[in-house]
């Protein structure tokens, strides 16, 4: 698939106990269902042609040679199909027979990799038939291949180097140190696991924390498949509890008790991009044998979930504790600066909007948390040529509801002297008319906390700073900015959450009002109604768009072309392809020409994943060229 997506599967086919030829058909018929899905890998169960509960007929060279014509006809049988396959089965060398998991790719076998731990507990008796996995990587002759045989082997693609796959089995998940944790040190960003654990009551939530888990603490991509129906219930049933994970999160689950396929579309450029960052992540490639194939790409569209508002989580209880949790970072990082400096004031330029509102919440909770008086928050009205009614009085009413000092400077006298100081003609609505008032309101309130012996909180939030949507020295600059790190799309959420959590009615009435406010910097004078008529995503675009942009290329390093390929999945029933692109060309245009401003950013706490600060996540120089990233976009504008 594109850039860098591999469709995966684990299945659980039909099976008879010691029936090869019986399984082999059922393998056959679930890779070529597969493949007709665009599959790329596939994943069987443990010991899948034989069947796991075969016993003591492990022991019978009429079951092991059975096996091998199986794998013989699977591998003859799929010698067209371009999906890499891994499945179970017993393989005996020198004389041992090994419990083995076979790697196939378009008739050919690539590598033999056997289990490195056996249980022989409660249920289980694997060291009664199976030998334990050598401790060197040996090559064998089988079935006209000649491969490795071990368990320090990884499958990886000449043409895609991201697509590397190592493979461990069943019990080796559930040991102290699995195998898979020296396999992804070594390069493999995809672990298949072919599987038999058998079903009890409980175990099949320990089984998916497990498997997410171990696919968080290697940064991979894991497909674990388990054994089901067909296999013998003298003791014991297997459920086929099949699951795909990447990096700790689940992208797919089969249910239980049936047989079938499950598939997962993992990214791998994804994983591969974890990987660089995390420089606790250390490559060791100490006895690894590397087998390489050439990977061919099946065509097909990705079939997966793409959050198309990824800072906010979907679930109400899970958003609600992120809310509580963030606003007692915000809070505390206040807390911190209030009681380093020794002062009981801290002076907040309140508009009425969200960001400001925020803001006066963070230090209504902070110096709750300090003990501090409300009144020493010195909260800053100044109405110039575009405020309106609606956000002066939700400004005043917020205040007072708060119980934090309120002090109103008019600005327009002021601004309007500026303009005749420099020469500027007040009926130009421009740039200089624009930030003028920015730059004024900063002053105010510098000076303000110098009267107060405090300091200025800062109001802009980290959508805006992606975007440079700020005046330079004017609301850009404070002395703490708590919204540093809340995009846009957040904050909305947050003052959701102290709205319907406050038992005043008055102020939840209030916040409300301030929720459903288009959001404006207010610069330009109102229209002939009074209402707002400067919108900020009228000029830059939808915040939740660009909230979106933002995150796949800061948190997950995602370039243009994919970026917009996935929005469009994500914003399929909103958003036209054109419009998405026009959002997308003008973030990376902004992105790349406001670094200057985010390079002198005030301190603020970091809060989620995704941060611009110059002392912390992101150090860039600020003239930078965005010639790459637009190339990408100009490429894609041909296919509009």
């Amino acid at each position: 698939m594109k850039y860098g997506f591999i469709r995966t599967a684990a299945a659980t086919p039909d099976i008879k106990v010691c029936d090869c030829d019986f399984n082999a058909d059922n393998i056959i018929k679930n890779i070529k269902t597969a493949y007709e899905n665009n599959t790329e890998i596939i994943v069987f169960p443990e010991l899948v042609i034989t069947g796991y509960t075969c016993g003591d007929l492990f022991g019978q060279r009429t079951l092991i040679s059975s096996s091998m014509k199986a794998l013989d006809k699977i591998k003859c049988e799929t010698k067209n199909i371009n999906t890499l396959i891994v499945l179970g089965m017993p393989y005996q060398y020198k004389g041992k027979l090994y419990n083995c998991g076979a790697v196939l790719y378009k008739g050919h076998i690539l590598a033999l990799i056997s289990k490195s731990f056996l249980p022989n507990y409660n249920e289980f008796y694997e060291k009664r038939w199976f030998e334990e996995a050598l401790n060197e990587t040996v090559y064998v002759d089988i079935l006209g291949d000649t491969v490795p045989f071990g368990t320090k082997i990884i499958v990886q693609a000449e043409n895609m180097p991201e697509f590397s796959l190592a493979v461990e089995i069943c019990e080796d998940l559930w040991s102290v140190i699995p195998p898979s944790s020296n396999h992804s040190l070594a390069g493999a960003t995809i672990i298949a696991n072919p599987s038999a654990g058998n079903e009890i009551t409980g175990k099949d939530s320990y089984r998916l924390s497990l498997v997410s888990s171990q696919s968080a603490k290697t940064i991979s991509s894991y497909i674990y498949t388990c054994a089901g129906y067909g296999e013998s219930t003298t003791d014991v049933v297997f459920s086929g509890h099949n699951i795909i994970c990447e990096n700790g999160t689940v992208l797919a689950t089969a249910k239980r008790f049936e047989n079938g396929i499950v598939y997962g579309d993992i990214d791998i450029f994804k994983i591969a991009s974890e990987r660089q960052k995390n420089t606790s992540f250390r490559l060791n490639t100490t006895g690894y044998t590397y087998v390489n194939f050439e990977f061919e790409e099946n065509n097909g569209e990705v079939n997966r979930f793409f959050d198309p508002h990824p800072f906010v989580p979907s679930d109400l209880q899970v958003r609600d504790k992120r809310c509580d949790e963030i606003l007692n970072i915000q809070a505390l990082g206040l807390k911190k600066r209030i009681e380093h400096i020794g002062t009981k004031n801290v002076v907040i330029g309140i508009s009425g909007g969200l960001d400001s509102t925020q803001a006066l919440i963070v230090a209504n909770k902070a110096f709750e948390l300090a003990g501090l008086d409300k009144k020493g928050i010195i909260c800053v009205t100044m109405p110039c040529f575009g405020t309106t009614d609606r956000t002066y009085n939700n400004a005043v009413e917020l205040t007072k509801a708060l119980g934090a000092t309120l002090i109103e400077v008019n600005i327009k006298k002021a601004v309007k002297q500026h303009f005749s100081d420099i020469g500027h003609d007040e009926s130009v609505k421009d740039l200089t008319y624009e930030n003028s008032q920015a730059r004024e309101r900063t002053q105010i309130l510098m000076d303000m906390a110098s009267k107060y012996r405090g300091f200025v909180v800062g109001t802009g939030d980290l959508s805006e700073l992606a975007l440079g949507w700020a005046t330079y020295n004017g609301d850009h600059m404070s002395m703490y900015g708590v919204n540093n790190s809340i995009p846009k799309t957040l904050i909305k959420y947050l003052i959701k959450y102290f709205a319907d959590t406050t038992s005043d009615s008055n102020l939840k009435e209030i916040l409300y009002d301030i929720l459903d406010t288009p959001v404006s910097p207010e610069l330009l004078p109102p229209d002939e109604n009074g209402n707002i008529a400067q919108i900020t995503e009228d000029v830059v675009g939808p915040y939740e768009l660009h909230d979106f942009f933002l995150y796949n290329m800061m948190r997950l390093s995602f370039e243009p072309k994919k970026i917009f390929y996935i929005a469009n999945i994500a914003f399929k029933d909103k958003y036209d392809k054109k419009t998405i692109y026009k959002w997308l060309r003008n973030y990376y245009w902004r992105f790349f020409s406001q670094q200057f401003k985010r390079s002198c950013l005030p301190d603020g706490p970091k809060v989620g994943s995704v941060s611009l600060s110059p002392r912390g996540d992101w150090r860039m120089p600020s003239d930078a060229v965005s010639k790459l990233w637009l190339a990408q976009m100009d490429e894609i504008e041909k296919t509009l």
